[in-house]
């Protein structure tokens, strides 16, 4: 082990935590806006969701390919085999989940704004998405549960 490991192992656990906690956190959020029905909060929260999901996600989803690259590297495990493969294979699962749940959220914010503004209610195509929206978030959910999973118990497979 060199002296980058365990900094970069750290870092590296820090982008899991901010990947499952941001996650957690803008589904908690907005699905309790979604809840009330109001555009105007469905606005003001799906732009807030907007904001954190560019700044904390996308950061995490390019922190972590690296420092997990680096730590394989330094530690001698294979990419392409094992549980880092497994890992990097869940990570591209999440991936095809998320870039369309991020376009969704930007279009849920559109849609919510134009219609708090014309005192409207949420439209059906607001609607439609939030489904979609609901329904990607199981698969990629899980898939940084598994991850995770595969980082702490480094099973041989």
């Amino acid at each position: 082990m060199d002296d980058w490991f365990l900094p970069l192992k750290a870092l590296h656990i820090v982008g899991a935590a901010v990947l499952l906690g941001t996650g957690a956190g803008i589904a908690f959020f907005m699905v309790m806006a979604h809840r009330t029905r109001d555009a105007r909060i469905v606005a003001h929260t799906a732009g807030v969701v907007v904001i954190a999901d560019m700044l904390f996600t996308a950061s995490a989803v390019v922190v972590q390919p690296l420092t997990g690259a680096a730590l394989a590297q330094r530690a001698g495990w294979p990419l392409l085999d094992g549980w880092v493969a497994a890992s990097l294979g869940l990570y591209a699962v999440i991936g095809l989940f998320w870039l369309p749940v991020v376009w969704m959220q930007w279009r849920m914010r559109d849609l919510a704004r134009a219609a708090a503004a014309a005192g409207e209610p949420l439209p059906p195509a607001y609607h439609a998405l939030y489904r979609w929206w609901f329904a990607f978030g199981f698969p990629a959910f899980a898939a940084v549960l598994g991850i995770v999973w595969l980082m702490v118990a480094k099973p041989d497979i």
